[in-house]
């Protein structure tokens, strides 16, 4: 048998290569395992369902929510389907453990106006330029973070307003993106992008300041130092902007099934909660307005 480091290098390239998990996934999942094999101290063929409990329980102990314990348990899940599938394991421990129930929460979202305040950048160099292409590209095609950063040059059209990206489980999908991107993006790239490459060859259409592909983290900085700069005092995310967008198009007019296709989204139902935010609004304004609320 294979010691662990072994084990879980094969299971990183099983999840990569055949079920076309993305980087990110693929770390979120190692991660998970590890903390999981470092509690149990135990040969990992031999756990069973009765240390999984344990586990769980000391997740729970630990203050972690519903959510991030499901996602721990998915994780365990795909590795003990994998340890069956290899002939490592004959008994899958998992088999009898369920997820605990999650209630979606509603997602945080800005308001158009602070939306406004947020992409008010005045473009006066490249970093201004390339920050200013970056909130409005986001904004305005609700894409996500790895997304954004992983665009490359050619994956933006700008004839037709389309910008192409590669979702979870390296789904491709095409997004139209408005005036405002496209006005950001152009000059971004007529008039700056070539001197931030600092004789680097690089595609991805984001750079940092080393003239290499932004990061999601340099993104992060990025955004909250405007947010701060711009006296917004919400906690904001990159993940802010993508439920801003459809939420402002859900208020709009926009239909759910339009909005999944251009998020991504494999189920309506995962769309579905930006509903809750028109309703939540609803019922403020009804509270607020009527005379017997």
């Amino acid at each position: 048998m294979k010691d662990i480091d072994e084990i879980l290098e094969d299971f990183s390239i099983y999840i990569t290569i055949d079920n076309k998990y993305s980087v990110n996934t693929k770390d979120s999942y190692l991660e998970d395992l590890n903390k999981c094999f470092n509690y149990l101290k135990k040969d990992i063929t031999k756990i069973d369902d009765d240390d999984i409990y344990r586990y769980i329980k000391y997740l729970n102990s630990d203050g972690l929510n519903n959510k991030t314990i499901a996602r721990n348990i998915s994780s365990l899940r795909t590795f003990f389907k994998y340890m069956l599938i290899t002939g490592k394991m004959s008994i899958n421990p998992m088999d009898k453990i369920e997820l605990p129930k999650i209630t979606k929460s509603i997602p945080n979202v800005l308001t158009v106006e602070e939306v406004d305040t947020l992409l008010d950048i005045k473009v006066e160099d490249a970093f201004s330029a390339r920050t200013k292409a970056m909130l409005e590209l986001m904004y305005g095609s609700g894409l996500r973070v790895s997304e954004l950063v992983n665009l490359n040059v050619n994956d933006v059209d700008l004839e037709e307003d389309l910008v192409r990206t590669l979702g979870k489980g390296s789904k491709e999908r095409i997004v139209p993106i408005g005036d405002f991107a496209h006005d950001a993006i152009s000059i971004y790239l007529d008039e700056y992008r070539d001197s931030m490459l600092k004789n680097n060859m690089c595609d991805k259409l984001f750079l940092n300041n080393h003239g290499e592909g932004m990061t999601r983290q340099g993104f992060f900085k990025i955004l909250n130092k405007v947010a701060s700069e711009k006296g917004i005092k919400k906690k904001i995310s990159p993940h802010m902007l993508r439920h801003s967008f459809a939420s402002h198009l859900l208020d709009n007019g926009a239909d759910l099934k339009s909005i999944q296709e251009m998020l991504g989204h494999a189920n309506l139902s995962t769309t579905g909660i930006y509903t809750h935010v028109a309703n939540s609004k609803l019922r403020k304004n009804y509270d607020e307005a009527h005379p017997h609320s």
